[in-house]
Order: C-alpha cells, then structure tokens, then sequence
C-alpha cells in the first residue's frame, strides 16, 4: 500500500469579520496515498477550493487556517513560515488552475516561465533547464515542442495552455499537485483529454493529486477516491467506485441522481432544492437538513455524525454506515 503523501487531519479555516467569524472549512480530513487522484466534489460554496488553497498556503487575508493540520510526505506544513512555504510551492506542490491565462504571465515566453520555475526549484544549469522545459512540453502532448517553447501564451489555445499549466506544475517534479478546475473552461473532447493526461502523469510518477471539480462525470472518470463536500464539511468520502454506486449521504445521492446519463435516456434531470447556504447563515445542526428529501427531527438539532468519530463514510445519522 502506497505512503500517504498528503494527510489533511480536521481543518479549520476562519474568515474574521467585524461582527462575526466564517467558516468556509470546517473539520476536514482526508488523505491522498503517492500515485492516487483524491476528486473533491460539490456545489460552488462547499469549500472545495479553500480547501485545496489551504493546502498550498494561498488563502487570501483575512482567511487563516484555524485549526487542525497539514501532513506533506511526513512533514507538518500548515505551521511553516511564509518564504519556507513559498520554496514548497513548484517544488513539493503544484498547482493547476482553473484558467490558465491567470495562471501564466502573458508578457513571456512559455519557455522562459517553464525554465524560471526549473531554476528555482531544481539543481540544474541553464542548458539542462531549457531541456528539461522542452521535454515536460512533450510530456504533456504540445506538438513540435522545441519549435513551440519561445510562443507566448496567446498563440495557443484554450487546451494546449491547459496542458502548458500541468507542464509548469509538473516541471519541478512534485510528489503533491492540487488540480482546481481543471476542465471547466474546456469543451467536452478537450476535457477528455486533460483528464485522461492527468491520469496518465499521475501513475506514471506517483504524484498525488487533488482534484477539484463540481463534475461527477470528471470524478467518476477520473479519481480513485471522492470527497464530497457541502458548507465546509466533509459529507461523504471513499472510494470513487463505492461511492458512486452505492451513495450513503442524500447530499451525495442528489448530485447522482442530478448528473445526466445517457445511456438511461433521460428527458428530465432531477435537482436537489434550495441552494448552497450562506456562511453568515449557516442551518442549525446539519447544514443539509432544510434541502434533505430523508430528513428527521434529529438532523435539525444534532449536526451529523463526524467521519471519523464514527468509523462510517458518510456523515448523516441515518445513512448506511454512518452509524447513530
């Protein structure tokens, strides 16, 4: 069994504000073995992002991580000062964002990011840096690479600066990337793609990932493991297979029901109600309750069961496994 390269154990992150303080994540765990795909799913305010921006140390001020703790490869991370953190980044943590023109300076030449990057974290000259920038663009499936490594980001399209970006994560050669969004921005073959690329990469050099998405069908495709999130806590995680078969949380149960499936010929997709709630205005107990087809008395006054605490993979007193 492969050694956990990312161990996140009860995370808490703080947003003070004048009058009150948010919690966009709390008390989440989680851990990503060296060669697996960790997919982090949910709707748009579930957390999924901080959290992983947590993990890089890139949470925006005044958000701050206020509890619990970051494992990299045997290390605690999440107490590190500001410039040790930052020399992590590239080399022990990459990081693919969701569009990749925020993500690459379009003033330069891929090839002169890519080679900064190198220098930086790696001990190598500049000569084996401006291989190695070539090799990691055919790495990633850029065509005629040595030709196309003084272009500038805008003369390639949305997908090839996609696969410039996993090659800019992955140049340094980390044991951890965080893959935020990948392929939203991407049409349907071009997903496929970058999807079946960051598979490929991942088992080939044992690196971790952590993906986020909203997309069931990139999670189901993609991942060896899930973890669903809903208003900053961890609702349900194990293995992708499982999960998607056989979901245990009716939070979990809705986002299947509401992917669409061809091959059953759908005409109507089924929709969970309501919407995520406000941080500043969080239910009582669990946050799902208000929106939860299978609620109880109990889910508006206890909140659900910790995944930890007990032994089960979803946190709902009544789903199967969660215990009571």
């Amino acid at each position: 069994m492969a050694a956990d390269v990312l161990s996140v154990r009860n995370l808490r992150v703080e947003i003070p504000l004048r009058n009150e303080v948010l919690c966009p994540v709390d008390g989440v765990s989680f851990n990503i073995p060296a060669g697996e795909i960790l997919g982090v799913v949910g709707e748009s305010g579930a957390g999924k992002s901080m959290t992983g921006n947590a993990v890089i140390g890139l949470l925006d001020r005044p958000a701050h991580i206020a509890g619990g703790e970051i494992w990299l490869n045997g290390q605690r991370i999440d107490n590190l000062p500001k410039e040790a953190m930052r020399r992590l980044r590239g080399k022990q943590i990459g990081m693919v964002f969701q569009d990749p023109l925020t993500s690459l300076n379009p003033l330069l030449p891929i090839g002169e990011q890519l080679r900064e990057t190198i220098l930086e974290h790696l001990p190598v000259t500049k000569p084996q840096a401006a291989a190695r920038a070539i090799a990691a663009l055919e790495e990633v499936g850029i065509p005629a690479a040595a030709r196309r490594i003084d272009s500038y980001p805008h003369e390639f399209s949305g997908g090839m600066r996609q696969r410039v970006v996993i090659a800019l994560a992955l140049c340094a050669e980390p044991s951890l990337v965080i893959a935020d969004e990948p392929t939203t921005a991407l049409d349907v073959s071009v997903q496929a793609q970058i999807i079946a690329l960051l598979k490929r990469l991942c088992r080939e050099r044992g690196t971790a990932v952590m993906l986020v998405t909203h997309d069931m069908g990139v999670i189901a495709e993609t991942s060896d493991s899930v973890a669903v999130m809903y208003a900053g806590r961890l609702c349900e995680l194990g293995p992708v297979r499982e999960v998607m078969t056989h979901p245990a949380h009716p939070y979990t149960i809705g986002l299947m029901a509401s992917t669409p499936l061809a091959a059953k010929g759908q005409k109507r997709l089924n929709q969970i109600p309501g919407a995520m709630p406000r941080l500043d205005n969080l239910p009582t107990a669990c946050a799902f309750h208000p929106r939860c087809p299978q609620v109880q008395d109990r889910c508006s006054v206890e909140p659900g069961p910790d995944l930890e605490a007990c032994g089960g993979r979803a946190a709902c007193w009544f789903a199967n496994g969660a215990g009571s």
